[in-house]
């Protein structure tokens, strides 16, 4: 079958529409009219035999099928742009738009205040920042890098340990004056803990105790899953309990004293911080850009 050069723009538009979430605005992001973006993608149905979009007069959606056909082109034209970039001479210059996948409690706590800084080194540079701390299909939709807390796991993705931070177990003033400040990691099985769930397993975290090479797991209750920090944290300052949290980015409730770690020597457990991106010859130039910045970020480490 010959090579139709209208099925690479098509998919231009198609993801256009996707980005923008309307045919409206693809049609002014292509230099477009609707009518022309509408065209577009009824040519490109027709060549693909799918249906690729849920239109109503309020919403644009994609279909299954566009959505499986999406997460297989996009990327590719994300090549496409780059090598035209680079074979342009423009490969100096960091420019584009970069998607992130980032865990919430590093999006949140790390990255977001140093945003600035990265806008200001790059001006060309546009970031989609989705928040999420699951991995499933971690690259879907278009996704360039994703960071991660926890050890990698097996897959054909590029893993670069970013940091590493401790684990710490603390609490409000007013739930350990009413409760007590636990002195061994065994008495933290009397108390309600805050439980937080791994995004991987689906269950929550163990509590485990580190002090040199002794580790110490206790059993412990409490009437709180989440999988979000955040909320972890607000009720952990509330007083509903101990809970177990990265030490990256709680600076601001220990300086302030609304949360005080307990069990300080038995606070040598470890947690690494990973950015996933796909395994190619080279990256694109946005991307080893954003790694450095991500680098740099990171590079003091917490403890």
């Amino acid at each position: 079958m010959a090579f139709d050069p209208r099925l690479l723009s098509g998919i231009g538009v198609m993801v256009a529409v996707v980005e923008s979430g309307s045919f409206v605005r693809a049609a002014e992001t292509v230099g477009i009219t609707q009518s022309g973006v509408s065209r577009a993608i009824a040519r490109l149905e027709a060549r693909v035999g799918i249906k690729l979009f849920h239109r109503t007069p309020r919403a644009v959606s994609l279909t299954e099928e566009g959505r499986r056909f999406h997460e297989q082109v996009a990327p590719l034209l994300t090549e496409i742009e780059e090598a035209a970039e680079e074979a342009a001479g423009s490969n100096a210059t960091v420019r584009g738009r970069l998607k992130l996948s980032a865990d919430p409690w590093f999006a949140r706590g790390v990255l977001a205040p140093r945003l600035p800084e990265l806008l200001e080194r790059h001006p060309l540079l546009t970031l989609d920042l989705p928040v999420t701390n699951h991995r499933e299909a971690m690259m879907a939709g278009g996704v360039d890098l994703a960071v991660r807390f926890g050890p990698p796991d097996s897959s054909s993705l590029i893993a670069r340990k970013l940091l590493e931070t401790r684990i710490i177990t603390c609490a409000a003033p007013a739930y350990l004056e009413r409760r007590g400040i636990p002195k061994e990691p065994a008495d933290v099985a009397s108390h309600e803990a805050i439980l937080f769930r791994d995004p991987q397993s689906g269950r929550p975290f163990k509590w485990e105790f580190h002090r040199q090479r002794r580790i110490v797991e206790v059993e412990v209750a409490g009437k709180l899953v989440t999988d979000d920090p955040s909320v972890a944290l607000a009720a952990c300052e509330a007083g509903k309990g101990l809970f177990q949290s990265l030490e990256l980015g709680l600076t601001p409730w220990l300086a302030s004293g609304r949360l005080v770690q307990v069990l300080a020597d038995w606070s040598e457990e470890r947690f690494p911080l990973y950015a996933y991106y796909p395994s190619r010859r080279l990256a694109p130039l946005k991307v080893r850009a954003f790694l450095d910045f991500l680098e740099m970020i990171c590079d003091p480490g917490p403890g």
